[in-house]
């Protein structure tokens, strides 16, 4: 994971609305043009449903 940046995943997830599943966060990184291994970093985190950005930057990057 050390190749995606907490950066790239904001661009990925600009406009957001929480809390939202992940199925929604995968969609809206698309739409928004977010790299493949954005997409699939995101389409395989262990959460189903996210309440904010925090959420979705642990279950990412974990507690760095």
């Amino acid at each position: 994971m050390a190749d995606l940046s907490p950066i790239d995943l904001q661009k990925a997830l600009k406009g957001a609305d929480y809390p939202a599943s992940r199925d929604d966060l995968v969609s809206l990184a698309k739409r928004n043009g977010a790299d493949e291994h954005v997409v699939q970093m995101i389409s395989q985190a262990g959460t189903d449903r996210f309440d904010g950005p925090d959420e979705v930057q642990k279950a990412l990057f974990g507690n760095q």
